[in-house]
């Protein structure tokens, strides 16, 4: 690591219980020294706050072996949580090239405005259908979703 270490913030809807996103961490810290993986804190959702921190504690578990992954829970804008912990990138991962579209334009008014450069990843190829969204589902109706850990 150098004195000036690259700090990657991946913030956003992260679970920790998908390949894809844990594919784009081990992907990332190729580039960067150290990646802060952030769940946003939504005060207003009924049990916002304890949400967010189970899903905290469930994505140290799966990088408990990785130093240079620390997890967090933060709440406010993304971009100034970035400045506040000295990120130099904003990390997304993204499954499909209209995502990937949709994430650069985002990623030219984020520079813009926030001055903050923002790395776009795309998800291997046999990652790409396991999603949040499909683990949340599968959860809710009680299937087992080990397999799909890291």
């Amino acid at each position: 690591m150098s004195n000036n270490p690259k700090t990657a913030l991946f913030a956003g809807s992260f679970n920790p219980y998908t390949r894809g996103h844990h594919d784009i961490v081990q992907r990332a810290l190729a580039i960067f020294d150290k990646v802060v993986v952030a769940v946003g804190c939504n005060m207003s959702k009924e049990n916002g706050a304890a949400d967010a921190e189970e899903r905290r504690a469930a994505i140290e578990k799966v990088y408990a072996d990785e130093p240079r992954v620390c997890a967090v829970v933060y709440s406010g804008l993304t971009m100034d949580y970035a400045r506040s912990i000295g990120a130099t990138a904003l990390l997304r991962g993204v499954r499909s090239v209209k995502d990937f579209e949709y994430e650069r334009d985002l990623a030219d008014v984020n520079l813009r405005l926030g001055g903050i450069e923002t790395v776009i990843l795309m998800s291997s190829p046999e990652n790409a259908a396991i999603s949040s969204s499909l683990v949340r589902e599968l959860a809710a109706y009680g299937k087992d979703v080990k397999h799909l850990l890291p």
